[in-house]
């Protein structure tokens, strides 16, 4: 029994429209092979599907800008004309730009202003004093953050010498106090020594014999 004629129109549900999609492309990429394959053709194949995604097919003799190419002389259709022209008016309209601003930027500078007109003079002057106020504003910020970061240099660089001085004169005093406790630590010694020196034998402290007490 024959298969039933499908009815061609859009198939509705997604997952069969999707599964009959992948048959389907399979298919027409298998034919285009065999018929390059078969009869020396030059095939290419592109498919874009529903979600944008691009499967394509070329013979491996040739590339699609030859297939192009070809299609271009032979059908005598300009696939690229538009395309060319916008991309020309737009580099055409960059290019007028470029001079316009060439010409702005002469006019500036004081050059080629001889054939300007009153209105177009009072304009670029007013331009140049604009630009000037600006750079006269940026200059002065400029100045003030850099005499800000002075200032806060400064301001640490007398704590640190103010904190160093103060460490050394701590220092100097330890050290002095300690010169002084030497001495006289030495002197009462020496005091001490001329004094038992000078004492009678018989008013000397003499240390205690305990076997000696014990005796009596």
């Amino acid at each position: 029994m024959g298969r039933g004629k499908i009815e061609i129109k859009r198939i509705e549900n997604q997952s069969n429209r999707q599964v009959t999609y992948t048959k389907r492309r399979n298919g027409i990429i298998k034919k285009a092979k065999e018929i390059t394959v078969l009869c020396d053709a030059h095939v290419s194949l592109v498919i874009f599907a529903s979600n944008g995604k691009m499967h394509e097919y070329c013979s491996p003799s040739t590339t699609l800008v030859d297939i192009l190419g070809k299609y271009h002389k032979q059908s005598g259709k300009k696939l690229w004309d538009a395309k060319h022209e916008n991309l020309s008016n737009e580099i055409d309209r960059v290019k007028k730009e470029n001079d316009n601003m060439q010409i702005e930027l002469r006019h500036l500078k004081g050059e080629d202003i001889t054939s300007l007109h009153h209105k177009e003079l009072m304009a670029i002057e007013e331009t140049l004093e604009n630009g000037v106020d600006r750079i006269r504003k940026m200059k002065d910020e400029v100045v003030n953050r850099h005499r800000k970061n002075y200032q806060k240099e400064d301001e640490e660089h007398k704590y640190l010498n103010y904190v160093l001085n103060l460490q050394h004169q701590k220092e100097m005093a330890f050290d002095s106090n300690t010169r002084g406790m030497n001495i006289d630590d030495g002197y009462h010694l020496k005091m001490r020594g001329d004094y038992n020196s000078q004492m009678p034998f018989a008013f000397r402290v003499q240390p205690i014999q305990p076997n000696l007490q014990e005796r009596i």
